[in-house]
């Protein structure tokens, strides 16, 4: 192996170099690539083999590895890299009848990505005095993206930030106000690139109360109050004319029946 280390970005081409020295014919050389994945170094698989002149690849890596000039070099070149094909890689050269143990020799690999495009959520409760957590996630990114939430209006305001694991974010705002309205950005970066997501937050704020406002529904109930009784008061006069007058008319009737009964019996007499 001529290098130890190294870093390939996501989506290109990097060649592993292994070299070997032999004195004997090559028609029975041995190459064997293993890698112990970095999501899981305690199970190494086989990427490619060659053997008495056969190339054997191992199936999720098909079209994606081969040798670069075998049998006169073991190096291979793994195409179309991704995330997973981040580890130790392990290049194992025996040529028979040669004795001795086989040269081995080892490699790490590093897949760095930029930033997925984050998720941005809100939950809670947007009236006046609730309060609203803000929570970003993105799901892959190496070097490991560092993250930051942001006020954007009226003017930029950094918020601090409580991470849950590598790769989740949130913000919680506490006893909100009309001033907690307006944009939230969450921004993801690393050395190959930046993503955002945003929030736009709207907090309900029920119509202010004004002092004359209220002082003019008080007076308008109270003058509503006032003419109520007056035509209270004008319905009960009405109707105890009324009745008054009602009772001297049946007085005048009787005083009349009385004052001509006598000449009514006078005359019968004559």
């Amino acid at each position: 192996m001529r290098e130890t280390r190294l870093e390939v970005v996501q989506g290109d081409s990097v060649t592993l170099p292994c070299s070997f020295f032999t004195m004997s014919p090559l028609s029975r050389l041995n190459v064997i690539w293993t890698l112990a994945p970095l999501s899981d170094p305690d199970s190494p698989k086989q990427v490619i083999v060659f053997d008495h002149g056969q190339v054997i690849e191992d199936p999720s890596l098909t079209g994606r590895v081969g040798f670069t000039g075998v049998p006169w070099s073991a190096d291979i070149i793994l195409n179309n890299t991704r995330l997973s094909d981040a580890g130790t890689y392990r290049c194992m050269v025996s040529n028979p009848p040669e004795n001795g143990d086989p040269g081995i020799g080892e490699l790490t690999i590093n897949v760095m990505a930029p930033p997925s495009l984050p998720l941005c959520l809100w939950e809670g409760v947007t009236d006046m005095g609730g309060s609203v957590a803000l929570s970003c996630m993105v799901a892959e990114g190496v070097p490991i993206p560092e993250m930051r939430w942001d006020k954007l209006e009226p003017q930029e305001i950094s918020l601090p930030i409580k991470m849950d694991g590598d790769f989740t974010g949130s913000v919680q705002i506490i006893n909100i106000s009309s001033q907690t309205s307006g944009l939230y950005r969450c921004s993801v970066s690393n050395l190959l690139g930046t993503q955002n997501c945003y929030v736009n937050l709207s907090i309900y704020s029920p119509p202010a109360s004004s002092p004359g406002i209220l002082q003019g529904v008080l007076l308008t109930l109270s003058m509503a109050l006032v003419l109520l009784a007056l035509m209270v008061l004008v319905l009960w006069l009405h109707r105890s004319g009324q009745e008054r007058w009602s009772e001297g008319k049946e007085d005048e009737e009787c005083y009349n029946e009385i004052r001509y009964t006598p000449s009514l019996m006078k005359r019968s007499f004559v």
